[in-house]
């Protein structure tokens, strides 16, 4: 008999983050992290479930909860074969709809709700599979890789067949590099000491804590008040030594010029990068700061649209660091595009992971992408923030500074049913007492 999608159940689960300011920067003052989860059940009792989410902040989950439901109803019925046979037709199809697309296209709500969606599909993919998502990619031919793109819109800076040659030209070092992952780990650097509602106490002993525990990059929330963030650079660079990395991060709040100005004003403690200085849609506003504040890098990615976004940042010569998000574009199809083309570019790729389950899947993307994209470690390194993982059925493992590779067919991406029932919004015991 044949397998098929019998529901797609989708949950609102919020986390009262914000009662201790966790997640606190210039443009998020009190963030609830949250996540629109999405479960796709099937009628195989052998493999039952996939599971995938997109991340929010709180309020507003609703939309993209229902806008999940919308995307995943096109599954219902569906072959379970047919769906993870061909991830890639199957991602051309999600984001094909019409009637979805006049919503966007490719953009807000609708593609958040694709972003749950297409990951649960690749959730139950690999669990049918055995593997880890990381590890299914990388086990991948490089036709099967680059056939889980859509080129369309790509060709003008990076062809299917140059794709290929890029793959290919990764291929004999593929055991290698894993092998080199499972025994060292992938770099990773801290967040959680620069929360911007932090006071200037928990801020230094946060410091001293990374320090102490081996992190050699931490990154500091900035943008709210110029001194004050001189002061909180000065208080992280005295603590943790001119030797390590120093990032700092605006979320997007302030303007071209003033983000110049807002980093002349800090480059006395050697920022390594500075990230989400303006809009996240000026392309030519990022590539006029960092021709301005280089050797100091560009980061940003977390909040662009869509693949084409980042095409046009690494065109511009706008960003030094690609920072991608495993919930904000389509899910694991559209993010291998990305992979792809900072690889051509020779752009480092160093993903966003804070949020609820972030650091859960990107991960993965971040494996594969050293294992069979890039080929290199350098400058590369995934954002960990130490929040929430407990909630996991198959959490982040962490050895100091660095990602322990993830073993558990799957995403990573499966909430406890404890948990789902407690912060469920609104009617959780969470929320509603």
């Amino acid at each position: 008999m044949t397998a098929r999608i019998t529901e797609i159940e989708t949950i609102d689960v919020r986390f009262p983050t914000s009662r201790h300011l966790d997640g606190s920067d210039a443009m998020q003052e009190a963030p609830d992290y949250s996540a629109a989860y999405v479960v796709l059940h099937t009628d195989d009792p052998e493999f039952p479930e996939g599971h995938g989410f997109t991340f929010t902040i709180g309020r507003g989950t609703e939309l993209a909860v229902q806008a999940a439901a919308v995307v995943g109803e096109r599954l219902r019925g569906r072959s379970v074969d047919e769906i993870v046979g061909d991830l890639g037709a199957l991602w051309r199809d999600l984001t094909g709809d019409s009637h979805l697309r006049w919503l966007g296209p490719d953009k807000g709500v609708i593609h958040l709700g694709t972003a749950a969606v297409v990951n649960a599909c690749w959730d139950l993919a690999a669990r049918r599979a055995g593997k880890p998502v990381w590890k299914l990619l990388a086990d991948m031919t490089p036709e099967q890789i680059v056939d889980l793109v859509d080129w369309r819109y790509l060709e003008d800076a990076l062809t299917r067949e140059q794709a290929l040659e890029l793959l290919r030209s990764r291929w004999d070092g593929r055991a290698e590099r894993e092998a080199h992952l499972r025994e060292h780990g992938y770099p990773a650097y801290t967040t959680s000491a620069g929360w911007l509602g932090y006071d200037d106490e928990k801020l230094a002993r946060l410091c001293r804590e990374a320090v102490d525990a081996g992190w050699d990059s931490v990154k500091l929330k900035v943008g709210k008040d110029l001194e004050d963030d001189r002061r909180r650079c000065r208080i992280a660079r005295e603590i943790i030594g001119p030797d390590r990395r120093l990032m700092i991060d605006a979320n997007q709040v302030l303007g071209v010029q003033e983000a110049i100005a807002w980093h002349k004003g800090l480059a006395e403690f050697d920022i390594w990068w500075f990230e989400e200085p303006t809009s996240p849609d000026d392309i030519l506003g990022h590539a006029a700061i960092q021709r301005e504040i280089s050797p100091t890098h560009v980061a940003t990615g977390e909040h662009a649209h869509n693949v084409v976004m980042f095409k046009q940042l690494l065109q511009a010569d706008a960003i030094g660091i690609c920072q991608i998000d495993a919930c904000r574009v389509a899910g694991v199809n559209e993010n291998i595009a990305t992979l792809l083309l900072a690889a051509a570019h020779g752009v480092p790729v160093c993903p966003h992971a804070g949020g609820v389950g972030l650091c859960e899947l990107v991960q993965h993307l971040s494996i594969f992408d050293y294992i069979a994209v890039s080929g290199s470690l350098e400058n590369r390194m995934v954002e960990y923030v130490d929040h929430l993982h407990e909630h996991f059925v198959d959490p982040v493992r962490m050895q100091g500074p660095r990602y322990r590779l993830p073993e558990n067919p799957g995403y990573s991406a499966e909430i406890k049913r404890d948990s789902l029932r407690e912060h469920s919004f609104p009617d959780g015991p969470v929320w509603s007492r």
